[in-house]
């Protein structure tokens, strides 16, 4: 993908960016669960779960192998092949629905007891704070809403918006609760940056800043 000649359609651009980036293992990711994912989640009782974002289904795979009826949601859809491989061949086949649609237009037709969106972040145009609102419609009485984010850029890190002094600054975790524009009945619980240390490939430890924020809808 030229600098000259960028890509600026998001599904062309992340099909690109996905189908260029495929490792030895077969994908751009590890295909392991974000660990503020697996740490917001983990004492939750299982139930329905929509992973919006999905990629390569990193975290869907880890729901659904913890008892979650999962479905993922992604614009590429080689990144959603990956991930579709990853369960069958894992077992998982049967608990994840794969669903290529474009978030920026895309509606949920039922509620989940889980919502997570983690790391929606995009270089090209990417509706974000609408897409989260919308979502908070698909989360059943009880349910929850989970949004992850990355709260600083990593060390070092050559991110695509990471040395453009103009695009806006990356949403603390106050700043996603007052965009949500929640009504009356949902509680906060959980409201954060969280520091989570990475090995990188070069065997370096790196902290990263995540942004956290966890609602119940009641």
């Amino acid at each position: 993908m030229s600098s000259e000649n960028p890509i600026t359609d998001p599904a062309a651009f992340w099909e690109a960016r996905y189908f260029s980036t495929q490792g030895d293992n077969g994908g751009m990711w590890s295909g392991r669960v974000n660990a503020t994912v697996e740490h917001e989640v983990s004492g939750l009782t299982p139930g329905t779960a929509l992973d919006l974002g999905s990629g390569e289904g990193g975290d869907a795979l880890w729901l659904a192998a913890h008892g979650w009826d999962v479905t993922a949601v992604d614009i590429s859809a080689t990144a959603l092949a990956v991930g579709a491989a990853r369960a069958a061949a894992s077992g998982l086949a049967d608990r994840i629905s794969w669903v290529q649609a474009d978030l920026t237009t895309w509606h949920p037709s039922t509620e989940f007891d889980l919502v997570t969106a983690a790391f929606l972040h995009s270089p090209v145009e990417l509706p974000r704070e609408d897409i989260l609102r919308r979502a908070t419609a698909a989360v059943a009485p009880g349910g929850r809403l989970l949004v992850v984010g990355h709260g600083a850029f990593p060390p070092g890190a050559s991110h695509d918006h990471a040395d453009n002094h103009d695009a806006p600054p990356l949403p603390t975790p106050d700043v996603v609760l007052a965009s949500l524009e929640l009504p009356a009945g949902w509680v906060v619980e959980t409201n954060a940056l969280v520091d989570r240390p990475i090995t990188g490939r070069d065997g370096t430890t790196l902290t990263l800043v995540d942004s956290v924020l966890r609602v119940r809808r009641g």
